[in-house]
């Protein structure tokens, strides 16, 4: 994720003049289609049109967020310098009707989120500068209970960082069948399962080379064939 500071954003942290506002946003799916749905929401009132900083390429963009009355919280996201994989919780409301149209009607499993942090000036309620990022991700789990009379009724998100990536391992063999899939007239590895057990005559007698690595030892095969005694 590309982290950066608008030049008057960090001017007004510097001088302590600030309003702050979260700001997050949602890309699901559509359950018949597939294609994706964004939504937005921020902390406070109203519709709002803000510039935010894409945190996949760093540009500025414009994206709109709706009022914050369905936004309850977002927990704490830690700042670190290293590759560990943050959890955030965002936790959401049922009452409202445009949550519960996110929720239930879109497919919302490994959704993108990402969450951004705005700045206002005290004096005029204008932000400084593009909303900055803070967390890029994905949604993990999106629980959605029907509470009883009286009970909350809050939806938990539970939200992990794009670093989870790099611990994925490659399932993908050395084999024929995965070579085609690059390129079908790819014939490299076309007896990558059988070549182990080939008989090679050489010499007095037949075996196979066993060879399970490196480069091929002509020394090696002779004295495996009897040629050495």
């Amino acid at each position: 994720m590309t982290r950066a500071i608008d030049v008057d954003c960090y001017a007004a942290l510097s001088a302590r003049r600030l309003v702050p506002r979260d700001f997050i946003w949602f890309v699901v799916r559509d359950r018949v289609t597939g294609n994706p749905v964004t939504d937005g929401y921020w902390s406070d009132v109203g519709t709002f049109a803000a510039a935010v900083i894409d945190p996949d390429s760093g540009a500025p963009v414009t994206r709109t967020f709706n009022a914050g009355g369905g936004l309850i919280s977002i927990s704490d996201i830690p700042l670190v310098s290293n590759l560990t994989v943050q959890n955030v919780t965002v936790t959401l409301s049922q009452v409202s009707e445009r949550i519960n149209d996110l929720l239930r009607t879109y497919d919302c499993k490994q959704g993108r989120v990402q969450i951004f942090r705005g700045l206002f000036d005290p004096g005029t309620r204008a932000m400084v500068g593009p909303a900055f990022p803070r967390f890029a991700g994905t949604i993990d789990e999106a629980p959605i209970t029907t509470p009883k009379e009286n009970d909350a009724g809050d939806v938990v998100l539970t939200c992990t960082g794009n670093t989870q990536e790099l611990t994925r391992a490659n399932s993908d063999t050395r084999s024929d069948a995965s070579q085609k899939l690059r390129d079908e007239a790819d014939d490299f590895y076309l007896h990558t399962a059988t070549v182990s057990d080939w008989q090679q005559y050489w010499g007095k007698s037949a075996g196979t080379l066993g060879v399970t690595g490196g480069s091929f030892s002509p020394i090696d095969a002779a004295r495996a064939a009897g040629l050495f005694s």
